[in-house]
C-alpha cells in the first residue's frame, strides 16, 4: 500500500525536530554551562568549574552525605526606555544550574578549599580519608 510522501519517516522527524527544537522545549544544558575539570595530584583532588557570567554571591556549595553539590542562580533584567523615559521594552530572565559529585563520606566542610575568580570556581579536597596516626607503644621500665 502506498502512503503519501508527507508521512514518510523523515517528514515526521523534521516535524518533531522543528517543534521540540524550540527554546521552550530544550532540555537543561547544565553540562554545557558548568564545564568541569577534575585532576588528582599529591593526595588531593583539584576541581575547576566554569561559571561565566555568575558572581560569587550567585553560587552555593553544599556537602551532604558525601555529595558535593554546586548550584548557581542568576536573575537578570533588561529594560529599554525611549527619550521621554517611557519603558518600551522590558525583559526578564531567571536561570539556575547545579551539579553533584560524590567526593566521599570522609570529606568534611573544613577539608574543602573553595575560591571563585574570573568565572571559575576552584575546589580542592583530599582524595582519601585521613587515617589517625597509630600510637607508638611506650613501655614502662620495671625496677
Amino acid at each position: 500500500m502506498f502512503t503519501p510522501s508527507i508521512f514518510n519517516d523523515r517528514a515526521m522527524d523534521n516535524l518533531f525536530d522543528g517543534i521540540f527544537g524550540m527554546p521552550v522545549f530544550e532540555m537543561s544544558k547544565t553540562a554545557e554551562v558548568m564545564k568541569t575539570d577534575v585532576e588528582e595530584k599529591d593526595g588531593e583532588y583539584h576541581m575547576e568549574i566554569e561559571l561565566p557570567g555568575y558572581r560569587k554571591e550567585d553560587i552555593k556549595a553544599e556537602l551532604t552525605e558525601g555529595y558535593l553539590t554546586i548550584s548557581a542562580r542568576k536573575d537578570a533584567s533588561n529594560e529599554k526606555k525611549d527619550k521621554k523615559g517611557n519603558v518600551i521594552f522590558h525583559e526578564r530572565h531567571s536561570g539556575e544550574c547545579s551539579r553533584s559529585f560524590f567526593v566521599g563520606k570522609h570529606v568534611t566542610e573544613e577539608d574543602i578549599k573553595a575560591n571563585f575568580d574570573n568565572g571559575i570556581l576552584t575546589l580542592e579536597f583530599p582524595t582519601e580519608e585521613k587515617k589517625p596516626a597509630i600510637p607508638e607503644k611506650k613501655y614502662i621500665a620495671i625496677a
